[in-house]
């Protein structure tokens, strides 16, 4: 059984996790779309943008948003002072830390699944004059949803798991910004935290299993219900 503190860090973490794939979810999608589809000056470099957190460590991603949105920034000065925006040793730090570096996960998987679908049926539905966002809405997306979907579930896995970018940003502030992984890294440091350690690694290991275990299954019932149309 978890701890009342323990209960607490799991709460935390679900709304943080929660909270930064509502706030990648559109752009994602919209980011893969531009990707898998467009052609333009400077997609090269876009595209390498969007990645860059799968390749930096997570510690210099936090650190730049850290830079960006400190309240000494001019972008955390303009969110502070205008919306009452906090995000350096606060949740919705952790939020932004976790979006971030989840997101590169999503654009991959909605970019590849988009990529995937036959041009032809497009190009079907054009010839029958169906305007470019109705082929979208009604052809391309129901088509990728599968892979679409793969893809948000894995990244609120990752938003869950996530620890370098989050402790730098948000802190390691008990209630606050202490998600999972930062509090499993906190037990370990106290000489009884291993009861604890043991207990948040295994709910960590049951979440991420499940969340895989979910995607797949998700993935594979709404392509052969696709399929089937």
């Amino acid at each position: 059984m978890l701890t009342a503190e323990e209960w607490q860090i799991v709460g935390l973490s679900l709304r943080v996790a929660g909270c930064a794939l509502l706030a990648m979810a559109i752009p994602g999608i919209i980011l893969g779309w531009i990707l898998a589809r467009s052609r333009f000056p400077g997609k090269s470099l876009l595209d390498a943008l969007v990645h860059l957190p799968l390749v930096l460590p997570p510690v210099v991603t936090g650190w730049l948003l850290l830079i960006a949105l400190g309240r000494h920034s001019p972008l955390g000065r303009i969110l502070n002072d205008w919306f009452g925006w906090r995000f350096v040793f606060d949740w919705k730090g952790a939020v932004v830390a976790a979006a971030v570096m989840a997101l590169p996960l999503l654009v991959r998987a909605v970019r590849l699944a988009i990529e995937l679908q036959d041009r032809d049926l497009e190009r079907a539905a054009a010839t029958c004059g169906a305007a470019p966002w109705r082929v979208a809405a009604t052809v391309t997306l129901p088509l990728a949803a599968p892979g679409i979907l793969a893809g948000l579930v894995l990244a609120f896995a990752r938003c869950l798991g996530e620890f370098g970018a989050t402790i730098t940003l948000a802190g390691n502030i008990p209630g606050e910004s202490r998600t999972l992984p930062v509090a499993i890294y906190s037990f370990t440091q106290m000489p009884d935290g291993d009861a604890a350690v043991w207990r948040l690694v295994g709910l960590s290991l049951a979440v991420s299993v499940l969340a895989l275990v979910g995607s797949e299954w998700l993935a594979r019932k709404l392509g052969n219900r696709v399929g089937s149309l």
